[in-house]
């Protein structure tokens, strides 16, 4: 190496250490990291695309959360909130989303550290090396990362980073009503008839579904608690009418456990069994979604039931298949994924839904989740790809390793500080950006 060229390299590495940390999304798992990042005095920014904090969250504040209090606080915001007067709320007691926000993440964005770094209605929508596509190799770990940032208005900009933590969840990115996984056919006849997961079907979006005939589309957490929610607003108002679509004979998520440490979820399961056996919620099994199509004011799912093609008409679809991550944005920076769950390579094993369930996930950090692409990490629900087993108690043991590594620490961030109930501690799978909380 030449004099300039190791002149270059040291300035190089001098200004990547003066750039702060960029931290996509202030969700739980993004704003953990802020607090461990502040614990360690090291700079960062937060963009947030949402107008608030936790904007996905808000969207699913009236579900409530199947874990108490006390798995549900990052250890490094109780530390930083506690020293500010907050005590934890009742910790054997499960909060709403609604309550979560108001009652822990709202205050922890609100500590003057974190409130400064905090940039709501930004939202990132390219992430790369300054001057380097994917494609170029030489000096790529000393350049610093490149945010493309787009405010609410539209204006777009850009800012350097030293690192990128990517905890943006998959809220956004649903997966397909499709059983193929390609975009529905005839989707844009019918998406005004189409709702996200976990509608307020007894607050605020009953009006729309009150005497009408909802179809359900999923067999998870999320799925069920809607479909409990409609058959109580057909309690309250005659005519409402409820089927549920589902790929396979039976919802094995949702299916009720006697194992299952956790009561609440247990009994979802067994609430929806039993709406079932009393006709409450007409099942529609086997039931291979091919395409859409209107038909009047209703919404049409055309599939295959065994050999036959079905067609099954309702006033409007919940569409409750599950997520997956947005790797668009990513699409200049190095990673290395799974094929099949769309998660960090060395991670993927350890989450495989047919494999393990929440509790069974073992506690990772850095390693699991680093890419080729040195400095950039994604974490919380995003990191699990499509699989549906993510605890937040296990994303904030993920930003715990990844910022002691960002630091430097590496002691720090190769020790494991989780330990899990033997059955898991687990939410909807839309309380908290997964199925588990």
């Amino acid at each position: 190496m030449t004099l300039l060229e190791l002149t270059t390299r040291v300035t190089e590495n001098d200004r990547l250490a003066t750039l702060p940390i960029a931290i996509v999304g202030a969700g739980p798992i993004g704003l953990a990291a802020a607090a461990h990042l502040v614990e360690r005095d090291i700079d960062f920014v937060v963009f947030e695309a949402g107008d608030a904090i936790a904007a996905s969250i808000r969207e699913r504040g009236h579900t409530r959360l199947f874990s108490p209090w006390r798995h549900l606080v990052d250890p490094a915001s109780r530390r930083l909130l506690e020293a500010h007067g907050w005590e934890l709320p009742a910790p054997d007691r499960a909060p709403t989303g609604r309550e979560l926000v108001e009652h822990y993440l709202v205050p922890l964005a609100e500590l003057e550290p974190i409130a400064s770094r905090v940039r709501t209605g930004i939202e990132v929508v390219g992430v790369s090396r300054e001057a380097l596509d994917r494609t170029r190799t030489r000096g790529r770990s000393a350049t610093p990362f490149v945010v493309r940032i787009r405010n609410r208005h539209g204006e777009v900009e850009e800012m350097s980073a030293r690192a990128v933590i990517d905890a943006s969840g998959t809220y956004g990115s649903p997966n397909s009503l499709s059983s193929s996984g390609l975009e529905l056919l005839g989707m844009a006849e019918i998406a005004d008839l189409v709702s996200p997961a976990l509608p307020d079907v007894l607050g605020r979006d009953r009006a729309r579904f009150a005497r009408r005939h909802t179809t359900v589309v999923g067999a998870g957490h999320s799925a069920a608690n809607t479909l409990l929610g409609l058959v109580e607003l057909a309690r309250q108002e005659p005519g409402t009418r409820v089927t549920w679509v589902i790929r396979n004979t039976q919802a094995v998520r949702v299916s009720s456990s006697a194992d299952d440490e956790l009561a609440d979820r247990a009994r979802l399961g067994s609430r929806v069994d039993r709406a079932v056996a009393a006709g409450a919620i007409e099942l529609l099994d086997r039931f291979e979604i091919i395409r859409a199509r209107r038909s009047g004011s209703a919404a049409e799912l055309v599939g295959r039931r065994g050999d036959d093609v079905v067609v099954h008409a309702s006033d409007l679809v919940v569409n409750a298949t599950g997520f997956r991550p947005d790797l668009d944005i990513l699409r200049e920076i190095r990673l290395e994924l799974d094929d099949v769950v769309e998660a960090p390579k060395r991670l993927a094993p350890l989450i495989d839904p047919n494999v393990h369930s929440c509790g069974t996930v073992e506690p990772h950090g850095f390693r699991e989740l680093a890419h080729p692409e040195k400095g950039f990490f994604i974490v919380g629900m995003k990191s699990y790809g499509r699989a549906p087993t993510f605890l937040l108690a296990t994303g904030y043991e993920q930003v715990r390793s990844v910022t002691a590594w960002l630091a430097g620490d590496a002691e720090t961030a190769a020790k494991v500080e989780l330990v899990l109930p033997a059955t898991g501690v687990c939410s909807t799978d839309g309380g908290a950006g997964g199925c588990c909380a």
